[in-house]
């Protein structure tokens, strides 16, 4: 996923206030979770994207919100910030900005899979060590489903693409043919 440039200081931010990776993955965690409700809601949507309600009025629904889902004192400033800052409405791009950030702090990979059929859980560990071993970093995958691939997987790890599906064969006999 590319990183938004507008999002990358505010991910910085994050990183920087909370003082180590692995409590700032526990905030990109819970900013998630607000920004999956304020999606799922629209009426907050409304409220958020509406000038003409005040940054006080919205700051304390945030408040009473976040208290509800039980969010950790600094995810609620950082919201403040950015509601502040006309942002709010851009927290999925950050949260994605943040995580960028965490997982290269925390040596982690993260393979974007495409997959002919659904995967179980073991399946997806399987192929989560597979991965790892090929790239020598802890992967962290992510699978969709694509019947298109009529069988086998894609995945994407930054740059890299490793093609085992039955139509990245037929393509690759086909050229092989030329």
């Amino acid at each position: 996923m590319r990183i938004r440039r507008f999002a990358r200081p505010y991910a910085r931010a994050i990183m920087d206030v909370a003082a180590s990776p692995e409590k700032a993955n526990a905030i990109r965690a819970e900013l998630q979770r607000y920004e999956e409700v304020r999606k799922a809601s629209r009426e907050l949507q409304e409220v958020y994207a509406n000038p003409g309600i005040d940054a006080g009025t919205k700051i304390a629904i945030t408040r009473k919100l976040a208290e509800r889902m039980g969010l950790s004192e600094l995810a609620v400033r950082v919201l403040e910030v950015l509601i502040r800052n006309h942002r709010i409405n851009q927290l999925e791009a950050i949260v994605a900005a943040l995580a960028a950030y965490v997982n290269e702090a925390l040596g982690i990979a993260v393979a974007e899979v495409r997959t002919a059929k659904p995967l179980s859980d073991e399946e997806v560990r399987d192929l989560s060590k597979t991965l790892e071993k090929r790239t020598g970093r802890k992967v962290d995958v992510r699978v969709t489903t694509d019947p298109a691939l009529i069988g086998g997987f894609v995945a994407r790890i930054g740059s890299e693409i490793y093609d085992a599906s039955v139509v990245g064969r037929i393509e690759r006999f086909r050229e092989s043919l030329s």
